[in-house]
């Protein structure tokens, strides 16, 4: 079975609606503004953008304050061809514990990350049809670390049984990452290092003080062989 290339498929569906002169209304629900950015630069052209920022996953209260601000003033200073509007959902981080528990240990990616998913976007396709919206989408396909199939496959479930479209992609296609890292750098945004919860903290944490640690192996292997290096040429 061929996969399916789902920016291709995004991108024949705004040739579609471009033919016949359509500017649909998208929910995009984002996760934080350096995710977002590539995904507004290449949406906002092409759609009736309004943000939605629905992450109960961020469990620190600071730091979803601190991301959902940032997204604000991105949207305020990013040069858009059209206004794209603002709506934060409910936050409440007990519900996501909820949702999770029994998979705490679960590694990135796991288990655990497919019921967030489903959480966000279940709320992300909710607030789509109370809005009106013709699609809903989310900037997570952009992380080189999440998959787009699975992402997709939520998305396209969660919004058949909700009754609005979920809108395919994979921003990450054609450098979208790494377009989204030089706007991050273009606009001085805050660029988190963990994806939201206080378990992908814990690993992202865990992975950081195993590269120091190795880093300081490899310094102490090469003081040694530069000292020995001394002294043999003394």
């Amino acid at each position: 079975m061929n996969q399916r290339n789902y920016q291709r498929e995004l991108d024949n569906l705004v040739k579609q609606n471009e033919a016949s002169g359509k500017v649909p209304k998208l929910l995009l629900h984002v996760c934080c503004a350096p995710c977002s950015s590539f995904c507004l630069e290449s949406l906002a052209p092409h759609f009736d953008v309004t943000v939605f920022f629905c992450n109960p996953n961020i469990d620190d209260p600071e730091e979803y304050h601190r991301r959902a601000e940032e997204e604000k003033r991105l949207l305020r200073e990013m040069n858009l061809p059209r206004p794209v509007g603002f709506l934060e959902g409910e936050y409440n981080p007990e519900r996501f514990h909820e949702a999770v528990r029994g998979h705490e240990t679960d590694p990135e990616g796991g288990e655990r990350c497919g019921i967030c998913f489903e959480l966000r976007l279940r709320e992300s396709a909710k607030a789509a049809k109370a809005g009106g919206f013709d699609y809903f989408t989310t900037s997570l396909t952009i992380s080189p670390m999440k998959s787009a199939p699975r992402l997709n496959a939520i998305g396209e479930r969660i919004g058949a049984e909700e009754g609005v479209a979920f809108l395919p992609s994979d921003f990450k296609k054609k450098n979208g990452f790494l377009r989204s890292t030089e706007l991050s750098r273009e606009y001085g945004l805050y660029r988190q290092d963990y994806c939201g919860c206080s378990y992908s903290k814990r690993e992202a944490a865990a992975r950081k003080a195993q590269c120091s640690s190795a880093a300081k192996t490899d310094s102490a292997i090469v003081s040694a062989s530069e000292s020995s290096c001394r002294r043999c040429s003394s």
